[in-house]
């Protein structure tokens, strides 16, 4: 058959539905074919801007940057475009005639760098599918300020706000100013095979992503002088969001003077739903892992695990403060339902001792306020760390100030303990090995000011000139459980007007279609359900932002002894868009109980978060968010070891 025949009767096929017409690749605009200059010196960025608008106009076409050095002024991002820069090609920030900053009146609530947007190397607002992609490199070269810039001058790299379906991917930042990228307000954000890098000058944070939510970071590099990775939520917008749904995985971070992760400390909205998972962090001049709240927000729901921290000055450094910053001076927020577990810590040391970092170690610190506890649902599991050592005795007395309006570690000073120091916190649960490299007199850890605090499988090592091993002051409800010193000997205890938990831990069932049910969500039969029944809703009601004002089953228990209780489900979730509940105590707020481990049959699942409750009538509730979920059963239990039975 001619060549000609065959493509007639290709599109003939088509035109029937027999056979697929190919995929149209998406149209391609190398910026020198719009007169980009790629030498270096000359300013590219109206060459840009045109390859921009055409790609744009497409629409979905791909901005190429072939190999070359393009000198830019403030380049204009617009939707349905894809900048790619090949490898060998660097974006390079001009030294001046970048775009003013634009006024706002809402820049008294955060930092100068937080509140204007537009002095940037490239800045998009309220786009949509824009990627930005390819082997080459993003570049300051010295120009992008890590201050106040000046006129003509920028600070960012890369700023994009109330933006939605954005991926970065394979591109790498180097001395970014101020932020190398700052996220405000956008979702449905893919970041894989990032790089930014640290240098001695030119950088400071890496990447910022501020109330944004729906977000993957993945198999990326961030560095940074100041915080590396970090999670925030400004009033710069004029509003905040909720931070949530966010995962990063496989992923290595530095900061060389301050935080590796990062959430705050501009914290005006709330963060929930956060999963972290084989992180290498290879130093911070703050926390390796950081989270506080001054702002008055709530952060919960939130999970780390299997970590790796080194050069970090302080492993863990929670906090609530009472800065404020927010419309209205909020109070102060929540820290709950954090897990750490399966982290490895060693030469926990600064990478570079400043004045922004104070001291080469500081102790794991959990603080809340003295009217505001942090907690509950604090877990740390299996974590082992070697700290330095080498403090005196003598520092087993000190007594920290509150510092309520500020954030940094080095506030506190020396802590009392080497291990963890806790205060002002309630649902605390610690495992794990921590050891010292240098003798340390010290306790392995102080609780002052704090209730339901717990030991459970500790080990830790004993100095051959420390009182005890583990210190609660004003304690209600402690208890220290199958731990030992490094020689195998008990851990000793010095207890002062507090109560140990002693008590027997409580384990609690209940079936789903036995509770207080509300319509949409109904009862069905199924022989394989515990008790021949389980609770689902009626097909076509979905309530994914937010959890409804009906459509419940509300379990009740009847608690002889209080304690931190996890929840388990018996449930059946078939596949990912069917695969969640909100679930809650009491009267208390809502969570967003997602990706529930996929199974066509009953099977058990555990909640990601925990209840502190006291003895007596307590109930649990389950509100519909997907139409397919299914419960049958729910446990509760205070018990660490607790796993249902079949």
């Amino acid at each position: 058959m001619k060549p000609l025949a065959r493509a007639l009767l290709v599109c003939a096929l088509a035109l029937l539905g027999a056979v697929p017409l190919p995929a149209e690749a998406a149209a391609e605009f190398n910026v020198r074919d719009y007169g980009a200059t790629g030498n270096g010196s000359t300013n590219d960025d109206d060459a840009i801007d045109r390859a921009i608008n055409a790609a744009s106009a497409a629409p979905g076409g791909t901005v190429v940057f072939p190999s070359g050095r393009y000198r830019a002024r403030t380049i204009h991002l617009k939707s349905h475009v894809t900048l790619r820069l090949d490898a060998g090609a660097t974006l390079l920030a001009a030294g001046s005639g970048m775009d003013a900053p634009e006024s706002n009146a809402n820049d008294d609530y955060q930092d100068y760098g937080h509140s204007h947007f537009h002095n940037s190397l490239m800045w998009g607002s309220g786009i949509t599918d824009f990627h930005l992609t390819g082997t080459g490199t993003i570049d300051g070269d010295g120009n992008l300020i890590t201050g106040n810039p000046d006129s003509g001058e920028a600070d960012k790299a890369l700023t994009l706000t109330e933006c939605s379906d954005i991926s970065l991917t394979g591109v790498t930042f180097r001395r970014g100013g101020h932020f190398g990228a700052l996220i405000n307000g956008c979702h449905d954000i893919t970041i894989d095979n990032l790089k930014t890098v640290y240098a001695g000058s030119g950088v400071r944070d890496g990447i910022n992503l501020i109330n944004s939510w729906n977000v993957t970071v993945t198999n990326s590099r961030i560095e940074a002088s100041d915080d590396a990775l970090v999670f925030k939520s400004d009033y710069a917008l004029g509003h905040t969001y909720t931070s949530q749904n966010v995962r990063v995985r496989d992923t290595t971070v530095y900061s060389h003077e301050n935080n590796a992760l990062q959430f705050g400390s501009e914290t005006c909205g709330s963060f929930r739903d956060f999963r972290f998972e084989n992180i290498t962090v290879l130093g911070a001049g703050k926390a390796g892992i950081g989270i506080v709240s001054m702002d008055g927000a709530v952060i919960e729901d939130v999970h780390y695990d299997n970590v790796t921290l080194t050069k970090t000055t302080s492993p863990f450094f929670f906090k609530i403060g009472e800065r404020k910053r927010c419309p209205g001076s909020p109070p102060a927020g929540r820290i709950r339902n954090i897990t750490i577990s399966n982290v490895t810590g060693t030469d926990l040391t600064a990478p570079v001792v400043t004045g922004t970092v104070g001291a080469s170690d500081y102790t794991s610190t959990l603080t809340g306020t003295p009217s505001v506890d942090l907690g509950p649902g604090i877990t740390f599991q299996n974590v082992d760390l070697t700290v330095p050592g080498g403090h005196p005795a003598s520092e087993a007395s000190r007594v920290p100030g509150e510092y309520l309006t500020t954030y940094p570690p080095r506030d506190y000073g020396a802590r009392p303990s080497y291990g963890y120091w806790i205060r002002h916190a309630t649902g605390i649960t610690l495992n794990g090995e921590t050891r010292f490299d240098e003798n340390d007199n010290r306790p392995y850890v102080i609780a002052d000011d704090a209730s339901n605090v717990q030991l459970n499988g500790v080990v830790a090592q004993r100095g051959s000139g420390s009182a005890y091993d583990a210190g609660f002051s004003g304690v209600n409800g402690y208890a220290v459980r199958d731990s030992a010193d490094t020689s195998g000997g008990a851990l000793r205890v010095r207890a002062t007007n507090s109560t140990p938990i002693g008590e027997d831990p409580v384990s609690l069932y209940a079936e789903a279609e036995s509770g207080t049910i509300t319509a949409p969500m109904q009862t069905a039969a199924d022989t394989a359900a515990s008790g021949g029944s389980y609770v689902t809703v009626a097909a076509g009601n979905n309530s994914k932002s937010s959890a409804p004002a009906t459509g419940w089953a509300t379990l009740a228990f009847d608690l002889p002894r209080g304690g931190t209780f996890a929840v388990w489900a018996r449930v059946i979730a078939a596949n990912d868009g069917d695969d969640s509940f909100w679930a809650r105590s009491g009267t208390g707020t809502w969570s967003n109980w997602n990706n529930i481990p996929i199974g066509t049959s009953w099977h058990w699942a555990k909640l990601p978060v925990t209840y502190d409750l006291a003895a007596g009538a307590r109930t649990i509730t389950f509100a519909y968010r997907e139409d397919g979920a299914r419960l049958d059963r729910v446990a509760i239990s205070s018990d660490p070891a607790f796993t249902p039975e079949p």
